[in-house]
């Protein structure tokens, strides 16, 4: 079932279906509201359609002009989530102080996206900027009002597919959880019974809408898992949590506020600028690319980059990509891709980069590293261009072991669709551990260490006799959904109890 639906979503990138989320909800409360179960702000249908004009226009020419003033390309998709996002918070209005209340706040947010940030890094979630700041002028306040039963079905849908597709969903429900908690126990304390509390809390609230939508904006988020669960439990209990503090009180848009700036002095506190070296063909419809950043990037080895490449006739796949780094941190960052025969307008982009062209990044992050215990024996586990997270993890480990750390025992289960598909082979033989390969014909030469374990795709029991001491060693899986999700559940039942995955969705 997961595989399906990560099949199913990677489609889209994350960027689309959050739009198509906010759309699809827009049509809903468009239909709730012309039967009249729906009434947000009570301006009717065609507050609504007025009200999202205003904020589509006002964002889109607020973001074209920044773009000018700072010679950058504008992110059409990122302006219109934004749209979006402010048209849920502030209550559709008819009246001309309401609409130029949502103009106002359209035009703040778009521009804390270029003014709010500190070298060249993203601080704040700028519809929280623009919701917050409305607020604070006393023009408009936050609304929320998809938080109401009619709409709550359509909303905890779109969440949780969206939370899926992002892999944010342990974040979701910790800001679910935690804000449950919290706000039952405000409403008993107001008098409701534990049971009233808990159920106003679950269905007039903008609990679910801001749990997929608003925490989890990519570039204000902290980069490890045990950050981000921090992250969402501290957003929800200064939201939920009653304070009144001068100008300040508790509010979803005050909450996210708070909780960005800790992230971003957790997180790479700088813009990422990378200069293009040079690139490599791998195999036949792979090629690895390297970049040299012109100030440090902090990253482990595992981690992923999202790499910004605006080009013309951009596609439905964007001009943003999350790429696993396929490097130890170094002079040089790496990355590994699949080029297929239709290659995206970003990739073929990729390829017509020249030598010294510079290009921005958004983020590092992920949890896919390495144990801290070198004695501790690994598996890993790559299918295709999943290989390339595992050249970062051999780089590492090579280089502990150069500092005098004990070598570690690490084995390998590769397997690709083709012999002239095997990308990083040098690599590998060179990192001296064992490599299982799975592939439809045995390789004319087999290095030291390295055996075939036939033509057939990888199983739970053709992995388990290529190791069969897997179920003893810290397993790492990286590839499409369907290998990783079958070899996880055949791993479990063998007794594995460290898994760790990372999917190529939509690669």
């Amino acid at each position: 079932m997961t595989a399906w639906l990560d099949a199913l979503l990677g489609r889209f990138t994350m960027y689309r279906l959050v739009l198509y989320s906010l759309g699809i909800l827009f049509v809903v409360g468009l239909v709730f509201t012309t039967l009249g179960v729906v009434t947000p702000g009570n301006a009717g249908a065609l507050g609504m359609l007025a009200s999202a004009a205003v904020l589509v226009v006002v964002c889109l020419l607020t973001s074209l002009l920044f773009a000018a003033i700072f010679r950058l390309k504008a992110h059409t998709e990122s302006t219109l989530i934004t749209a979006g996002l402010l048209y849920f918070i502030l209550p559709p209005n008819l009246t001309l102080p309401g609409l130029g209340g949502a103009a106002l706040a359209g035009a703040i947010a778009v521009a804390s996206k270029y003014l709010l940030a500190i070298r060249g890094r993203h601080v704040f979630n700028p519809a929280a900027v623009g919701a917050f700041a409305i607020a604070f002028t006393g023009l408009s306040f936050g609304a929320w009002w998809p938080g109401n039963p009619w709409m709550l079905p359509f909303v905890v849908v779109l969440a949780f597919l969206v939370l899926f597709r992002t892999r944010r969903l342990p974040m979701g429900a910790v800001y679910v959880v935690v804000g449950l908690a919290v706000a039952s126990l405000n409403y008993v304390l107001l008098g409701l019974s534990p049971l009233a509390g808990l159920q106003y809390a679950a269905t007039q609230s903008a609990l679910w809408f801001f749990a997929a939508f608003m925490i989890t904006e990519p570039l204000t988020m902290p980069p490890r898992r045990w950050q981000q669960l921090l992250y969402a439990g501290l957003a929800a209990v200064l939201y939920f949590l009653t304070f009144h503090f001068g100008p300040f009180y508790n509010s979803p848009e005050f909450a996210l506020l708070v909780v960005n700036l800790l992230a971003f002095l957790a997180g790479q506190r700088r813009g990422i600028r990378l200069e293009y070296v040079a690139r490599r063909q791998l195999s036949p419809s792979s090629w690895e690319f390297d970049f040299r950043p012109l100030r440090p990037v902090a990253f482990r080895p595992g981690q992923f980059l999202e790499l910004s490449l605006p080009h013309g006739r951009t596609d439905s796949r964007g001009w943003r990509r999350v790429f696993s780094i396929a490097s130890a941190p170094g002079e040089l960052l790496r990355f590994g891709i699949r080029l297929p025969e239709k290659a995206s307008s970003f990739k073929r982009a990729l390829l017509d980069l020249e030598p010294g062209t510079r290009v921005s990044a958004t983020s590092v992050g992920g949890d896919f590293l390495l144990p801290r215990d070198a004695e501790r024996p690994l598996l890993l586990v790559a299918g295709g261009i999943g290989i390339t997270p595992f050249i970062g993890h051999l780089e590492q480990a090579a280089a502990e072991a150069a500092a005098g750390s004990p070598g570690r025992d690490i084995a390998v289960v590769y397997a690709v669709s083709s012999v002239d598909d095997l990308a990083y082979s040098a690599q590998l033989e060179g990192a001296g551990c064992r490599v299982a390969l799975a592939s439809p014909e045995k390789p004319p030469r087999m290095p030291a260490g390295w055996t075939w374990i036939g033509p057939d795709r990888v199983t739970g029991d053709s992995l388990l006799a290529a190791v069969p001491d897997a179920a003893s060693r810290e397993v790492f899986l990286s590839g499409p959904p369907s290998m990783v999700a079958a070899l996880k559940k055949a791993l479990r039942r063998a007794g594995a109890r460290r898994i760790h995955t990372d999917v190529f969705v939509g690669y």
